[in-house]
């Protein structure tokens, strides 16, 4: 091939990729996820790896985000209060200023669970059980955004991200010496709080715990916790961001979230750290999965949640154990490709949350922005929780309507219309 061949091939290969950038871009914004596993869909870095998948200019720009480093809990070792394979415990922390300097905002981070001996073995050689293997520094992004123009309400706040090493939503309370596994996520979280109090959090005159995924669970579990750390006179509020995880019926007939959730309660000894008001009257598998837990949260709490949890289509409704047959892979993949009964079938699940938050939804101070989108994890994105072309619902996108509500500025109980009507979505596919 001639000199000027390669130059006139290299540019229209360059054409092409900005091409199909673009189209990418209108294409409902779906995030192009490659080679995934489910349990890789439970936290936010497996968003972040959609948004590199794509052939969008910004990948080659050097990373403008905040990198924060990794703080390890010094203290916790005496306490117990360990990730599964007996490392400590960390947080990333970066300090308030001006009119936030007295705000401080808890993210807890999330990972999907454990639910045996084998999987949890497999957990502790991973950032999701060991701190031998978190990242040093992690980007600030979305809620956790140090920039007023990504993040009005929260970018001078103390904001602080709590790493997840116990595999059981900082709740577990057991070990297996057999297979040293140390099973102490409320250890984790109550260390945690000690740490953070003793670095200006009780000083706090506003805070707002958070959390995504198991950490949305988390934040719903401990909400009550949180807000017991501080005086009357502090405004105290919580924040579950695709934490709804509901007891559904999969594909075929049975209960695979469930099953799974079974393991984790009694793997890890969780009922020990379960509300009363739901230990009481029912049993502590069942009192893992939030709608059984929000509308006795006593603290006030906004629910963020795609009506179409992406990780749940992915896991707990159609989950290659009950889809043997493969019958929904294309499905699942991308939800264009649904037939009529599995969009049924999805309108159905999304029934299922709406049922779920009702009573929560008539306490005036609680609030909800339930988006009939196919994502996961809204608040840690930049590109869903605030930027020119984020998801809206009422011409509010979920930074601002998170504001309203924290701040009493507005009531928020924002739920979409179902799927296909908004064209706001930041859809996941997956390849």
């Amino acid at each position: 091939m001639k000199p000027q061949q390669k130059v006139s091939v290299c540019s229209c290969l360059a054409f092409l990729v900005v091409a199909l950038a673009a189209a990418l871009k209108e294409k409902e914004k779906e995030q192009v996820l490659w080679s995934m596993s489910w349990l890789d869909l439970a936290d936010k870095d497996a968003a972040d790896s959609a948004s590199s998948a794509l052939p969008t200019q910004t990948q080659t720009q050097p990373p403008l985000n905040l990198m924060v480093p990794l703080t390890l809990i010094d203290s916790a070792a005496s306490k117990g209060a360990v990730c599964l394979d007996g490392t400590l415990p960390g947080y990333h922390l970066h300090p308030g200023y001006g009119s936030g300097a007295n705000s401080w905002l808890i993210q807890l981070e999330g990972g999907g669970w454990c639910n045996s001996i084998r999987n949890c073995v497999y957990r502790k050689t991973t950032r999701r059980g060991s701190s031998k293997f978190m990242e040093k520094q992690l980007p600030f992004t979305g809620i956790l955004s140090n920039k007023a123009e990504e993040n009005p309400d929260f970018f001078n706040w103390n904001r602080v991200k709590l790493r997840y090493c116990d595999g059981a939503s900082f709740s577990g309370d057991s070990q297996n010496e057999a297979a040293q596994l140390h099973f102490r996520g409320q250890r984790i979280w109550l260390a945690a709080m000690e740490e953070l109090m003793s670095k200006g959090m009780q000083k706090a005159d506003q805070a707002l715990l958070s959390g995504c995924s198991a950490g949305g669970l988390a934040s719903i579990l401990h909400c009550d916790e949180f807000q017991d750390l501080f005086p009357e006179t502090t405004r105290v509020k919580c924040l579950s961001d695709a934490g709804m995880f509901l007891d559904a019926i999969d594909v075929s007939g049975g209960h695979t979230l469930k099953n799974l959730y079974a393991g984790v309660v009694s793997l890890q000894e969780v009922q020990k750290n379960l509300p009363k008001t739901c230990i009481d009257h029912l049993d502590p598998t069942s009192c893992f999965f939030p709608q059984n837990l929000v509308a006795n949260v006593k603290t006030p709490m906004f629910l963020l949640n795609a009506a179409y949890d992406a990780w749940q289509v992915q896991a707990s409704l159609a989950p290659p154990s009950a889809d043997p047959r493969g019958l929904w892979g294309a499905c699942k993949s991308n939800h264009a490709l649904c037939n009529s009964s599995q969009i049924q079938f999805l309108q159905d699940f999304r029934n299922q949350m709406l049922n779920a938050v009702r009573d929560f939804s008539m306490s005036t101070k609680n609030g909800l922005f339930i988006n009939s989108c196919f994502a996961h994890c809204q608040s840690e994105r930049q590109d869903t929780w605030f930027a020119d072309d984020s998801p809206v619902l009422g011409n509010r996108a979920i930074a601002l309507s998170v504001g309203d509500w924290y701040f009493d500025r507005l009531p928020v109980k924002a739920i979409d219309c179902a799927y296909p009507c908004d064209n706001t979505c930041h859809n996941l596919m997956f390849k």
